[in-house]
């Protein structure tokens, strides 16, 4: 028995609460679920599930941005600095993914998760962050920060390095972003907090705040296409934003061990759904 309009909005629009709370809260961007949800339960297909989630991630920015920034967990420098590789490499997988096959894409998807689960879990001990760093470009454009963490009751405050590894790895991630629609977090939160050396709480809200220009960066690409159906995308970007606002209140209140189990369970269960899909 079809699902009628009606049903398939209200079950989205709540499928979409839950995606943006959790992808807020690790900083992954609601896409993370939105595009296995879209092909994996409702059979839509891929590029239009890619074209509307780049409007959940947009809107997983928007809706905990404020928050984090607010909170001082987001840094801004950082954020900025390496947004600009990010930005230039949505732009180039935008037209990169007219020329990927979808079963390509899947396996992709798939890939990125996996390596992104592998990275965070050879680092799940490094507890310390660095008191200083001989980084020449994060002294000299101050990209280090601080914040005050709830749940520890004190103030962390930290040093960042491998600015060149971390601008590397965002214009893949921009690339990754624009080619399967997730934001790319599950890319940036490695590369901030496994490779620069941020806590993974300051990771998770500084991708929060930089996934939304790299969607808003490739988003011409799939309007021009029409790969963005109003239909599938609008419930998704009202229930994300929803979801993203709740998400971004709780994180700071979450001890950083727990954010890091929930993101690598997350992204385990997406890849291997994923990889089934791209093999068959």
């Amino acid at each position: 028995m079809l699902m009628s309009v009606a049903d398939f909005v209200i079950s989205l629009s709540l499928i979409s609460v839950v995606a943006g709370m959790l992808g807020s809260l690790i900083g992954l961007g609601g896409g993370i679920i939105i595009v296995p949800v879209l092909t994996l339960i409702y059979h839509i297909d891929i590029r239009l599930a890619i074209g509307a989630s780049i409007l959940a991630v947009i809107a997983t920015s928007s809706g905990a941005a404020v928050t984090y920034v607010k909170q001082k967990l987001t840094n801004l420098r950082s954020g900025m600095f390496l947004e600009v590789a990010t930005t230039l490499g949505a732009i180039s997988g935008a037209y990169i993914t007219t020329l990927v096959s979808d079963n390509s894409l899947f396996i992709l998807f798939a890939f990125v998760l996996i390596y992104s689960a592998l990275s965070m879990f050879r680092h799940r001990r490094q507890k310390e962050v660095l008191t200083k760093s001989d980084d020449k470009i994060a002294n000299r454009f101050k990209l280090h920060g601080s914040y005050y963490d709830q749940s520890q009751q004190r103030t962390i405050s930290y040093k960042v390095t491998n600015t060149k590894i971390g601008l590397g790895i965002m214009y893949v991630a921009g690339m990754i972003s624009a080619l399967l629609g997730v934001g790319s977090g599950a890319l940036k939160v490695p590369a901030l907090d496994s490779a620069m050396h941020m806590p993974i709480k300051a990771s998770a809200a500084t991708s929060d705040f930089m996934i939304g220009v790299t969607a808003a960066a490739s988003a011409g690409a799939f309007f021009s296409r029409g790969q963005i159906n109003p239909v599938i995308a609008a419930p998704i970007a009202i229930g994300v934003l929803i979801g993203a606002v709740i998400g971004s209140r709780l994180l700071n209140r979450v001890a950083p061990r727990y954010i890091q189990a929930l993101f690598m369970i997350a992204i385990v269960v997406v890849a291997i759904e994923m990889l089934q899909r791209g093999l068959a």
